[in-house]
């Protein structure tokens, strides 16, 4: 098997993935081989270009499926479909995310709440169905897309910080959980990268950013994406219960 090809057989779902961080992840593994679920809750038309372009410029399996995620069932039936859409599930990248920033004192219940929905308890519905077919083949690779923001917090974002650093805690334990089955669990934690949650940022804010960074820029989608694929790949098995930051040094 070419390097290219490394995934060649693995079934993959990733969620959040019809634009941004998981839209690259998609392409990168169907690059690398891998049959992939594009998972998303917005955006239908993204999704399916995306799975028209998996199939034409990388003659992959893949498929679009959509589903709530502030929903408990939805997220571990999304498992479930992708399971019955590939016929198996090897490997997880839980990316999709919302966030609702505010100073802590202007934070309403609902902002809380929402994203704490989404960018966590999501999560772990969907790493529970998932390790379900994982333990009974014992193979698996799962990768979290936390934050820097979980690491080193962030003003106006207390909801978001504490999902992300909530599935640095996942993360951590799960890996101690399945280790032994060959299942590994790790994080990546993006800094500033250009999708469009930043694209939103005022020229001054998006200064301000740039400054604090020791690599002088934002980070791609791309360069998150590579660092999600790494950790799934075969030569990566013995490396779980880890956090990659892909952040240009802004947490150094």
């Amino acid at each position: 098997m070419s390097e290219a090809r490394a995934l060649e057989g693995r079934r993959a779902l990733v969620t959040g993935a019809s634009r941004g961080i998981g839209r690259a992840t998609a392409i990168a593994l169907a690059s690398a081989g891998a049959s992939v679920a594009v998972g998303y809750s917005a955006h239908p038309d993204s999704a399916e270009a995306l799975v028209a372009a998996l199939h034409s410029d990388h003659n992959a399996t893949a498929v679009a499926l959509g589903a709530d995620l502030a929903d408990p069932k939805a997220a571990a039936g999304l498992v479930d479909r992708t399971v019955d859409a590939l016929g198996g599930l090897d490997i997880v990248v839980n990316n999709a995310g919302i966030n609702r920033d505010n100073l802590a004192m202007r934070l309403s219940d609902d902002d809380w709440s929402d994203v704490i929905a989404v960018d966590l308890t999501a999560a772990f519905h969907i790493c529970r169905a998932a390790l379900r077919p994982m333990l009974r083949q014992r193979f698996g690779r799962i990768v979290n897309v936390s934050s820097i923001a979980g690491v080193i917090g962030n003003a106006g974002q207390s909801n978001y910080s504490a999902a992300k650093a909530g599935l640095i805690g996942l993360t951590k334990s799960l890996a101690r959980e399945v280790a032994s089955r060959d299942i590994t669990v790790n994080a990546v934690a993006p800094g500033f990268i250009e999708t469009e949650m930043t694209t939103a940022l005022s020229d001054a804010a998006r200064a301000s950013a740039i400054a604090a960074i020791p690599k002088a820029r934002m980070g791609t989608a791309e360069e998150v994406a590579a660092a999600i694929v790494f950790l799934v790949l075969p030569e990566s098995g013995y490396i779980t219960g880890h956090v990659l930051h892909v952040d240009g040094g802004l947490a150094a």
